[in-house]
């Protein structure tokens, strides 16, 4: 898939514990919205065109899990799950996210609350989200782990899998 966007996401860095993403998307919120929360539709752009989603397991319930697992050409295997905590359709998502390939700290065992929230405008969505993390060090590990490039990538692929659902 071609990445063709030229918006790009903010990031930034509201309080020591916590990171926020901003992105506009050229669709409207139900479509973001299916896209996010769709097995098949998360396969084809949770990869950031740096391998291949094999596992996309969504369970879109309040208490349901969700796991997303991709391997890049060379084999590396990145794999993040969590719990849905609360689902407003095509307005909120709210779960934990915890990276299977790093040790959680001591009282971390659930990883990050994000909370999602999708407002349109004139057919085009504001995604927010809110990366509540259990401490600075998380947060600035997160940061330095390089995850916006990969965000990036992934939210223009998001875009071109939303568009392709009008």
């Amino acid at each position: 898939m071609t990445v063709a966007s030229s918006r790009k996401a903010t990031v930034t860095l509201p309080a020591d514990d916590q990171i926020l993403i901003t992105r506009e998307f050229d669709a409207p919120k139900h479509l973001v919205y299916r896209a996010l929360t769709t097995p098949e539709l998360v396969r084809r752009w949770w990869h950031a065109n740096r391998g291949e989603v094999t596992v996309a397991e969504i369970d879109l319930r309040v208490g349901g899990r969700w796991r997303y697992v991709s391997v890049t050409p060379d084999g590396f295997e990145v794999a993040f799950h969590g719990e849905y905590r609360e689902l407003v359709p095509d307005e909120r998502v709210v779960s934990t996210e915890v990276y299977e390939g790093a040790p959680q700290p001591d009282g971390a065992d659930e990883g990050t609350l994000n909370t999602v929230t999708l407002r349109e405008e004139d057919g085009r969505t504001t995604l927010t989200v809110l990366v509540q993390c259990p401490s600075k060090e998380v947060r600035d590990a997160i940061i330095d782990s390089g995850m916006e490039a990969g965000m990036q990538d992934a939210y223009a692929l998001l875009e071109e899998v939303a568009r392709s659902l009008r």
